[in-house]
């Protein structure tokens, strides 16, 4: 029996609490799409994605009409290209990304995530070309996403391609220095990556995956926090388990589009990706959740265990709506996004090092942070690495998603628009790692990893 305070509830959220599907993802599979001609590559992917994907967004539009909830992107993730591209030449995946940003021009998509490779062990000729494409292809095309992963908790950590990356986003910076280094803010560096995952910059279409999915990712943080607040001064066990309801109803409205877009699209569904990703709006922060639970401000002693306890509580919530909640699903924490996390900064609370800290019970890492230009690409690898670890240790996914933004300094402000925001530029430890990046090799995997 529907309960209309369940009805008025959910309205308000809708309206007053910035509750909202925050993407529906298709995910493809292009594996069979390889071969030796580039020319035919190209169009084989630009035709199987327009073909899956051609009323993705007409769907999104007919469901957010039928029950009034607000879909904010419609995306496409596709196989990591390294897999079908082979050792081809980098100006061949540049032409690659260029047939990708056109099947998203057609669609009419936000993004399309997938010009990715998987090096966590070691990297085939194919990863080298196509990583070696990544600044060019980014810089060159307008909704393509790239991420690489680089570690896991059972391979360990590729030093050589950590080295390799922090040139990649170096370089990224530079070719879209008149856009605020904007190319790095579709450019992300895993460890534990998930192959579900709806949310860009990192969705890409695993290898485990089916033919075709759709996952969707859902997203409240203006809701959680509203509960928090009108929770008062109970205790954390009580606290807990009024995050958990409210994870609980978000992620049943998750639950009820996926299985629409499904049914409508013919497409298998797949997981709903409960993460509380923040947007510049004002209560749409995560940020202000943790400053709801009595932090005098985010990044003071006491964020890292609110940050835990939202980030299970949601996980647990999230698991009891759905049988299939996967992605992420957890808080995100990026900065440029969140206008919580962006006052937090400037008013000297928050710091990288803390940030750092944060990431270990999160649901990703260090997002959307804009850094000194002129920080080296040997320190932007070494950030990398300690992300990476983070995530080796303790088995979760981690990522870094830098922006060393080209001629900016320490206290400018970087503008990116959109869902994107704008971020002050954060310090960096001026301290090398030079020798430390120049060693390569692989960090071995922990003692943990070895369970069968």
């Amino acid at each position: 029996m529907i309960n209309l305070s369940d009805v008025l509830e959910t309205i308000n959220m809708i309206r007053e609490e910035h509750l909202d599907v925050r993407t529906i993802t298709m995910g493809i599979s292009l594996l069979d799409c390889a071969t030796d001609d580039n020319k035919v590559l190209c169009d084989r992917v630009y035709d199987k994605i327009t073909k899956y994907a051609e009323n993705l967004v007409s769907t999104g539009q007919d469901i957010e009409k039928q029950f009034g909830i607000p879909i904010v992107n419609k995306r496409v993730s596709i196989t990591p290209i390294s897999l079908i591209g082979g050792s081809r030449s980098p100006e061949d995946y540049v032409n690659l990304c260029k047939a990708l940003d056109r099947a998203a021009d057609t669609l009419g998509i936000n993004f399309l995530g997938g010009f990715s490779s998987l090096v966590h062990k070691g990297a085939t000729k194919a990863d080298e070309m196509m990583i070696a494409s990544i600044p060019e292809a980014l810089s060159t095309t307008k909704c393509v996403c790239s991420s690489v992963n680089i570690g896991s908790t059972r391979a360990g950590i590729n030093m050589d391609a950590v080295a390799k990356l922090g040139h990649t986003v170096k370089e990224l910076a530079y070719l879209t220095k008149d856009n605020y280094s904007i190319g790095c803010a579709k450019f992300v560096v895993f460890a534990n990556v998930p192959e579900d995952n709806p949310f860009m910059a990192g969705a890409f279409h695993g290898v485990g995956e089916p033919e075709c999915v759709i996952n969707v990712g859902v997203s409240g943080p203006g809701v959680v926090r509203a509960a928090v607040e009108k929770a008062g001064d109970c205790n954390f066990s009580e606290l807990a388990d009024i995050i958990k309801k409210t994870a609980f109803k978000v992620t049943r409205m998750g639950q009820l589009v996926a299985c629409e877009a499904s049914k409508r699209l013919n497409v298998p569904f797949g997981i709903v990706d409960l993460s509380l990703a923040p947007t510049p709006a004002v209560g749409d922060s995560v940020a202000h959740i943790l400053e709801a639970m009595g932090l005098e401000s985010c990044g003071a002693p006491g964020t890292t265990a609110a940050l835990a306890m939202l980030n299970d509580a949601v996980k647990k919530g999230g698991a009891m709506a759905s049988s299939h909640v996967g992605g992420l699903s957890g808080a995100f924490i990026p900065v440029s996004e969140d206008q919580g996390m962006i006052d937090a900064v400037n008013c000297g609370s928050l710091t990288l090092e803390k940030l750092e800290a944060m990431t270990s019970v999160c649901s990703v890492g260090l997002d959307m942070i804009a850094i000194p230009g002129d920080t080296s690409a040997e320190t932007i690898s070494a950030i990398i690495a300690d992300e990476a670890a983070i995530g080796m240790i303790n088995g979760k996914t981690t990522a870094c998603r830098l922006i060393p933004a080209y001629g900016k300094k320490v206290g400018d402000k970087v503008e990116f628009g959109g869902l994107l925001g704008y971020a002050p530029v954060m310090p960096v430890n001026n301290f090398g790692s030079v020798k430390f990046i120049a060693r390569g090799g692989r960090i071995p995997a922990p003692i943990h990893s070895l369970r069968n």
